[in-house]
């Protein structure tokens, strides 16, 4: 998906700094979708989809900082004038560290989150500083500082509403700051609009960039949802077509050799009985396997399970804080394993809605050495009964469900632990653990 950028009204002072993915001021791109049917371009990714904003590193170096081309207006002012080397050389690395950390801090507010945080506070003393020393021609840093924490703060786990503090913050940095150098209410008031319009603009580009990936990991859902469907359809067909004919001919071929036996007997007859036989026993071999194949098409996925166990505990009032990785890492390990979990975290789920009464459900799938866990926790009723009296982390936990799913996970080599929920023995927690090769992880 393509982001429009149109041409901003005031070069120096309202255009929006740091917006990795856009096109250049100017350059008309306005495509807003590609047909999935098209080839393959460099706006797709491997799977013919449209390249996620946020994911072209290069571009986002680049347009995040061509916009510090207009430092170079405070950058020459330190030539006007006679001043010191020391002077300048001082000017000139606070131009440079703060461009650097604007950058880094910009590009990589996904990736590094709390460094990027970190940055944000070091480029609003970089600017408070170069505003001090060297006078209002530095006022418009606080423009950048505006940005970056737009899409710094809008990144992170606060979300939204804190980002949109932190620009007013800035604004009021800026005011307090061009009030400290006596800039003049004109040269004020034009840059004051773009501190804050382009700080709530990049919060608003930044909420763009998380819906698109929202939407990227959406389709990849569909996708493996389709495909189980496809999956289940083809089971049905292959079992209602092939079935009923496999077991026709097996009953043919019986029903044959029984009126073959009332004949009277020769070697031809007795042939006849064994090409039979041999018929039947073929049948019901393909029959076997069929319905093996059948069931295999069923093996259960971490990733369909995780959106049924959305969908019941939303219906059930529950609200559920679950892993990501449940979906991205289904399909890339071992299949039974796979398909154990997946019988795990259904029961478990069936568990919490049907007898913990619990407000919230958690679902972890942790990695470990040579294993995988899946770890569901709810702020229940916890353990009651039996299960109360054992230690937490219990391998032979009681209960039909539970003991249905420890044979399951002994089957596939893995284990079953029951416990608290957390360390004041609240809630419930049940982690299944499966061995992985290591090259499944």
């Amino acid at each position: 998906m393509a982001i429009r950028a149109g041409r901003t009204g005031h070069a120096s002072q309202s255009a929006a700094p740091g917006t990795g993915d856009t096109a250049a001021p100017g350059t008309g791109d306005t495509s807003a979708g590609q047909p999935e049917d098209r080839p393959p371009s460099r706006r797709t990714n491997a799977r013919g989809w449209l390249r996620t904003p946020g994911t072209g590193q290069a571009q986002r170096w680049f347009f995040s900082g061509i916009w510090l081309i207009y430092l170079i207006s405070p950058v020459a002012d330190l030539f006007s004038g006679h001043h010191s080397v020391l002077w300048i050389a001082c000017g000139l690395a606070i131009t440079i560290a703060f461009s650097v950390i604007y950058v880094i801090i910009v590009c990589n507010s996904d990736r590094w989150p709390r460094q990027s945080r970190w940055g944000l506070v070091t480029i609003a003393l970089l600017a408070a500083l170069a505003c001090v020393v060297y006078g209002k021609e530095w006022t418009p840093l606080w423009i950048y500082v505006s940005a970056a924490t737009g899409m710094v703060l809008a990144a992170s786990a606060y979300g939204r509403q804190t980002a949109l503090y932190g620009v007013l913050a800035v604004g009021a940095c800026y005011v307090f700051f061009s009030w400290l150098a006596h800039v003049q209410t004109a040269e004020f008031l034009a840059v004051l609009l773009p501190v804050i319009l382009v700080g709530v603009a990049m919060i608003g580009f930044r909420m763009q960039i998380q819906l698109v990936h929202e939407l990227e990991e959406a389709r990849g859902t569909v996708a493996k949802l389709a495909a189980g469907e496809e999956r289940l359809r083809l089971a049905r067909d292959m079992h209602d077509l092939t079935g009923q004919s496999l077991s026709m001919i097996t009953l043919k071929s019986e029903l044959a050799a029984k009126r073959l036996s009332k004949l009277p007997a020769s070697a031809e007859l007795d042939a006849a009985r064994g090409d039979l036989a041999d018929i039947g026993r073929v049948s019901r071999q393909t029959l076997h396997d069929i319905r093996e194949a059948v069931s295999g098409y069923r093996r259960p996925t971490l990733a369909i399970e995780a959106i049924t166990a959305r969908n019941a505990l939303e219906a059930a009032g529950i609200r559920l804080d679950d892993d990501p990785a449940l979906t991205l890492r289904s399909g890339t390990f071992d299949a039974d394993a796979e398909a154990v979990l997946a019988w795990c975290l259904r029961e478990a789920v069936t568990n919490v809605i049907r007898h913990s009464g619990a407000k919230t459900c958690r679902i972890r799938l942790v990695q470990h050495p040579g294993e995988l866990s899946l770890e569901i926790s709810d702020d229940g009723r916890g353990l009651t009964g039996q299960d109360a009296s054992q230690p937490s982390g219990a391998s032979q936990p009681s209960g039909a469900g539970l003991r249905g799913m420890s044979e399951r996970l002994g089957t596939a080599g893995g284990r079953l632990s029951v416990g608290p929920g957390n360390p004041q023995s609240h809630g419930f927690k049940l982690t299944a653990t499966v061995p992985v090769d290591h090259y499944d992880t």
